[in-house]
């Protein structure tokens, strides 16, 4: 993206008791982006022919979903009231609100000294709402309160207003009301971060050390490197070195987004900015590493970031086996962008070669699978996602699962599966619907609150297996859209778990594999059978599609035999017909992917790798 010189005066770069650095977090579908247009155009740094709604969303799947994936850094210039000759700097970060993205709010926390917390004013506090608030408390911020949405009819300000003062412990008055839609209060609010949020604290004259908080990769430029600067000061054409990796660069570009890159001198204590070294390694450019100059550096690097540990793993396989390098590459730039994506390359005897790759949640699986088809142009098969286990054997030995065909065979001692703590927040009318469907996914209540007369939060402990799939899609069914749903991991438990393989035609396929609870073995393995016999085409020869714990089949069903002749039909007239015909068989053969003897279609792969509603059905962005 090319340079923008901005025309905004700004304060000098070294006075860091004029800086504000604060983000905005919240629960899914609240604001956030719209609160952060209203701010780009008070502060003047978007001209109104310019604005477009969530400005600051740049991805087309963002765009289209209406949700925020990636946390976005902008610079802006504020006069407070009553101040208008002393323009503060505020940098602001707008967060994403889903709880597969939670590791992006972290991030964007430790780059910041308060955030605003946002409550819809017609829907109240959210699971990710108290999940966010308790993030911030963790990081020591100063923390905002505020209601958005009260020109909606719906809005009832007052009574979330004291909902959200007894949560955080301030005064009712405390609590700011906005509408970002309309722009009502916003300029108050900006007010009360210059008053509220405090300065940024760092040593001006000791050595630089900048904290390395996300980062991108452009095809011209190479990796842009988004940085906090703690001590000391950066600047342009120096030579730095990156403290966890060792790497050294000479600083081509530096400077702010405002919200485009706005070249700079050098940024100083407490400033958000980038920087450019024309690199195009995306290993050298690690979230959470410490930049600081190559000759006369700092000696410690700040601490950086907890690394986050998937929970949903799935293979990711090109259709054509001669993409895996492109797949490759493209997860490797990924990854820059997304320091929560972990992968590794793994085979499989129908799909060839491929990654095994760990997300944070299913919702993550669908974004990144999409803008590796978008983006990089790829055709992707994605395995059925699963979790991680613990299996103990009786001879002592131990192993690590995260793919049903690395399950070990021989006598099994102890089956360990990782547990979460769900909260759940809804109105308390269907506090019986929610309890009975925790139940029957082997959930354990743990407690169960009431934050106001009719809004209850309830605490379970569930098998992560059994809410990767589409628990938050039965969860919305039965409470009529109202709640809403926050989990983080907390350990696990062993279970009576097996693995249930699928026979075509006595041959194993690895891909159908799956670990389920012994007591849904058998609805597992009659639904995937019949859901085969369905998704494979007719053979010449019988087909019998069996599934199986070890080697006691538990279900089965048989594709008959046809046989097709396509020129039954011509019995005469142009050749051309018939090698027409011949022409669109052979594209037929082309979407098969060969398994044994039995040809499996490519839709039966994507069909069949999903529950009923699928991943891509049961994690909707509305969490």
């Amino acid at each position: 993206m090319p340079a923008t010189p901005s025309n905004v005066p700004e304060p000098s770069r070294t006075d860091p008791a004029l800086i504000r650095n604060f983000c905005i977090i919240a629960h899914i579908d609240h604001g956030k982006s719209t609160l952060a247009d209203r701010m780009l155009q008070l502060t003047g740094i978007v001209e109104d022919r310019q604005m477009r709604a969530q400005y600051l969303d740049r991805m087309d799947i963002e765009r289209e979903r209406g949700i925020t994936i990636k946390s976005q850094a902008v610079r802006m210039p504020w006069a407070p009231t009553g101040a208008k000759d002393s323009p503060h700097i505020l940098n602001m970060i707008d967060t994403p609100g889903h709880v597969d993205f939670t590791y992006e709010v972290s991030r964007s926390l430790a780059a910041c000294e308060g955030c605003l917390l946002l409550v819809d004013a017609a829907q109240g506090i959210e699971a990710q709402t108290l999940a966010n608030l308790y993030l911030a408390m963790e990081h020591d911020l100063t923390i905002i309160p505020v209601l958005n949405k009260i020109d909606l009819p719906a809005a009832q300000p007052e009574k979330f207003a004291a909902e959200l003062a007894h949560l955080i412990g301030c005064e009712v008055d405390d609590v700011l009301k906005v509408s970002a839609k309309t722009g009502e209060g916003v300029e108050e609010l900006l007010d009360e971060v210059v008053k509220q949020v405090p300065q940024p604290v760092g040593e001006a004259d000791a050595p630089p050390r900048a904290m390395i908080f996300d980062s991108v990769y452009d095809a011209y430029r190479g990796v842009v490197t988004y940085i906090k600067v703690v001590d000391g000061q950066l600047g342009k054409r120096e030579r730095i070195r990156m403290m966890s990796t060792g790497a050294t660069h000479e600083l081509l570009e530096i400077g702010t987004n405002s919200p485009e890159m706005t070249v700079a001198d050098g940024l100083g204590v407490g400033e958000v900015g980038y920087l450019i070294t024309g690199v195009k390694d995306v290993r050298q450019s690690k979230v959470g590493d410490t930049v600081t100059h190559l000759n006369k550096g700092a000696e410690q690097a700040l601490p950086g970031y907890k690394d986050p540990k998937p929970m949903v793993f799935s293979g990711l396989y090109p259709l054509d086996g001669s993409d895996y390098p492109e797949l490759r590459d493209a997860l490797d730039k990924l990854q820059l962008n997304d320091a929560a994506l972990t992968y590794e390359p793994e085979n499989s005897v129908a799909l060839g070669f491929g990654f095994r790759v760990g997300f944070l949640g299913l919702l993550h699986l669908e974004v990144i699978r999409a803008r590796l088809e978008r983006e990089f142009g790829l055709d992707l098969i994605a395995t059925a996602p699963n979790v991680v286990y613990r299996v103990e054997m009786e001879d002592g030995t131990e192993h690590i699962v995260t793919n049903p065909s690395e399950f070990p065979s021989g006598k099994i001692d102890k089956v360990h599966e990782p547990v979460v703590r769900a909260t759940l927040i809804a109105p308390s009318e269907f506090v019986g619907a929610i309890m009975e469907l925790c139940q029957s996914r082997r959930g354990a209540l743990q407690g169960m609150d009431y934050l106001s007369e009719d809004r209850v939060e309830l605490r379970y402990t569930l098998p992560l297996a059994e809410i990767v799939f589409d628990f938050f899609d039965a969860l919305k069914s039965r409470t009529r859209g109202y709640a809403s749903l926050d989990y983080e991991p907390t350990g696990e438990q062993s279970a009576d778990l097996v693995k249930v393989d699928i026979l075509l035609q006595g041959d194993q396929v690895d891909a159908f594999s799956a670990i389920v609870h012994k007591e849904k073995a058998y609805s597992y393995g009659s639904r995937m059978a019949n859901k085969l016999r369905e998704l494979i085409p007719r053979q010449q020869f019988e087909v019998p599609i069996q599934a199986a714990i070890g080697a006691r089949v538990i279900a089965r069903e048989t594709v008959r035999a046809i046989r097709k002749d396509v020129l039954a039909k011509c019995y005469g007239g142009d050749i051309s017909r018939k090698r027409k015909l011949l022409e669109k068989q052979k594209e037929g053969k082309k979407r098969m992917k060969v398994v044994g003897r039995v040809e499996v279609p490519q839709e039966a792969f994507i069909a069949a790798l999903s529950t009923d509603s699928g991943p891509a059905e049961g994690s909707k962005a509305k969490k």
